[in-house]
């Protein structure tokens, strides 16, 4: 065998490697997806102010703690004991608008929405559709603030009472995605790239 069918052999075999693996991450990043809900706090505008009050209705949300946070065993069950607090969440969320002398309307919704890829802390969550609660503060055209509702990480680890783990609902394989670094993994942004056409495509 010649230097150039070898080298031939030898690239065809990564390729059909890489494929697979490919294949393989974009199955386990459907997994996580489908195991995670999100809560994002969406502010009113970029400007400092706004930005500000994101923050604060972010800690009035967290100070629920375990009454919004450790009440469900798996994701259906967190999202629904979230749907039915929407109301009790907007209030919470006004009352700590009108904490800073600001009455910014406050919509709370749960459903589906797509997400770009996100790391939060060493974890990261790559791109697609998630369960989320979502907090729309005024026009919501400001950044956001996000976390993982379910399992709750938005919490310190110290909590009054034992909660869900990701690693109790993430298989080993879809553990190994999260806690991979997107900086040197290209396969993150391959899965993007075909979650935004999907999407793309979805609203057409």
């Amino acid at each position: 065998m010649n230097k150039k069918i070898l080298w031939r052999a030898v690239a065809l075999t990564a390729t059909i490697a890489f494929a697979g693996s490919l294949v393989s991450f974009h199955a386990r990043s459907a997994g996580v997806r489908g195991e995670v809900l999100r809560l994002h706090v969406i502010a009113n505008s970029d400007c400092d102010v706004d930005q500000q009050a994101k923050l604060h209705v972010r800690d009035a949300l967290l100070a629920q703690g375990d009454a919004l946070f450790y009440a469900s065993g798996d994701i259906a069950q967190a999202e629904q004991a979230v749907a039915l607090r929407t109301a009790e969440l907007e209030h919470t969320a006004q009352q700590a608008l009108r904490e800073l002398g600001l009455h910014q309307s406050v919509r709370v919704s749960v459903g589906t929405a797509f997400f770009n890829t996100r790391s939060y802390g060493a974890l990261t969550f790559p791109a697609g559709r998630y369960q989320a609660v979502q907090v729309h503060i005024g026009d919501s055209v400001g950044e956001n603030w996000w976390c993982v509702m379910f399992p709750p990480l938005c919490l310190p680890a110290a909590t009054t009472r034992e909660s869900v783990t990701l690693d109790a609902v993430l298989s080993d394989g879809e553990m190994r995605v999260v806690e991979s670094n997107p900086q040197f993994d290209v396969r993150f942004r391959i899965v993007e790239l075909v979650q935004e056409l999907l999407e793309r495509l979805r609203g057409e």
